[in-house]
């Protein structure tokens, strides 16, 4: 069987925030995104993680940015991503992800929730895969015991 994605696949972000908030989740972070993150806010990485990330509770050991109590992420404002330039490698790049893209039912199944799946510009194999693959190599921050 074919990959389903072939002949490339249809996203275009259409700002309805579901993947920055409405549900608790995690933004796992990169020992890359934290230091852009920490550097964009002027601020040593340690200083970052306290302000902005928790460690999650399932792995106690993964670092994610933090939620409002609204589910909100930490850096959703009311026009949209307030570190959009610098945000993670995780939000740049949805919804490319393994587990969304591992089959036709899987994508059709995040088509439900995200309304810029199956509409606008097409996203070739070579540019998903792309995705895939920096998501694969990433280094994750990890808390180190003290």
């Amino acid at each position: 069987m074919g990959c389903f994605y072939q002949r490339g696949v249809r996203f275009s972000c259409r700002g309805c925030r579901y993947c920055c908030s409405v549900e608790p989740g995690y933004v796992f972070l990169s020992v890359e995104d934290v230091d852009r993150l920490a550097k964009r806010f002027g601020m040593e990485r340690e200083t970052f993680l306290a302000a902005y990330c928790r460690v999650t509770e399932e792995t106690g050991f993964f670092y994610s940015l933090l939620e409002k109590t609204d589910n909100d992420c930490i850096f959703l404002t009311e026009k949209g991503c307030g570190v959009y330039e610098d945000r993670p490698l995780q939000c740049r790049t949805y919804p490319f992800w393994k587990r969304i893209m591992k089959d036709r039912e899987s994508w059709d199944d995040e088509a439900r929730r995200c309304p810029g799946i199956n509409h606008g510009a097409i996203h070739t194999k070579e540019e998903v895969d792309a995705c895939l693959r920096a998501l694969e190599k990433v280094t994750p921050m990890i808390k180190w015991e003290e």
